[in-house]
């Protein structure tokens, strides 16, 4: 049974913008907190941003000022905004629900496929 749906990337020139979408079934979003990951080519996965049940929210220093993350309790759904891109931001992006514990979150979930996001310089 799919669990999470990632979509929503694509290919953009730097400084442009993209919005991530992360549909999860009732019982995942149901977890505390929902966060975006990416992995770029020959890199370990990385935590982008999480948020949680109540808004909490926090980002990697890479991306804060730039990405903002929300979610939709009505319709199990998170999001990431992405503005200023950059070619470092190049990375298949995941995401997954978890419970977090201060700045850090203990996925709970299978992978999705993930959405690939490209930055051309």
């Amino acid at each position: 049974q799919v669990q999470l749906v990632e979509s929503g990337g694509g290919l953009v020139q730097a400084g442009g913008s993209l919005r991530l979408s992360c549909v999860a079934s009732r019982i995942v979003f149901s977890i505390d907190a929902m966060g975006w990951y990416r992995q770029a080519p020959g890199k370990q996965r990385e935590l982008v941003a999480f948020i949680t049940r109540s808004g909490g929210t926090n980002y990697a220093d890479s991306v804060k000022g730039r990405f903002t993350i929300s979610r939709d309790n009505t319709k199990n759904t998170a999001y990431l905004q992405m503005n200023s891109l950059k070619p470092e931001d190049t990375a298949v992006y995941y995401c997954n629900a978890g419970v977090v514990t201060g700045a850090t979150m203990t996925v709970m979930t299978n992978w999705g496929q993930g959405t690939q996001v490209t930055v051309s310089s």
